[in-house]
């Protein structure tokens, strides 16, 4: 994967958790390492979790990991190739979106979707935010009806 670029904006605290999560998920989906040790890294890094927020990193991380099999259920119905042929890194933002969706009322489901499309940009395929935006919000539009039908 690769790092920011120079010139883009500063990331918000959860932001940057939820960038890492992608790493560690990125690395989970590659190499099947528990969450432990993926928590020990992340934390014992030369530059550790820096300026992310380490409580939202680990519960992001403990919880797609935990919904993994759910949140790929909801998510496949929205894909246009078999789940095999996904990209990792678009796998991984993928159940990150998902899981902000299904389980974080306290995050607004634009914000789930727009992080995720930022994600996609940063560390994805060239188009792949695109479809990391399709699959996200057909998904919210099935978890968050009421909340997608009234525009917050």
């Amino acid at each position: 994967m690769s790092e920011m670029p120079a010139n883009a904006q500063p990331q918000s605290r959860r932001g940057l958790a939820r960038r890492l999560t992608v790493q560690a998920l990125y690395q989970w989906l590659l190499n099947e390492t528990p969450v432990e040790i993926l928590l020990k890294q992340f934390r014992e890094q030369e530059e550790g979790l820096g300026r992310a927020d380490p409580a939202y990193f680990e519960t992001l991380l403990n919880g797609v990991m935990q919904e993994a099999p759910q949140l790929t259920l909801a998510i496949v119905p929205h894909l246009d190739r078999p789940l095999a042929q996904l990209d990792p890194v678009e796998h991984a933002i993928l159940l990150l979106g998902a899981y902000e969706i299904a389980h974080r009322s306290d995050v607004p489901w634009k914000v789930a979707v727009n992080e995720s499309v930022n994600l996609a940009k940063m560390f994805g395929a060239e188009d792949g935010y695109k479809f990391v935006n399709g699959v996200l919000d057909k998904l919210a539009h099935d978890l968050r009806a009421d909340e997608v039908r009234t525009g917050l």
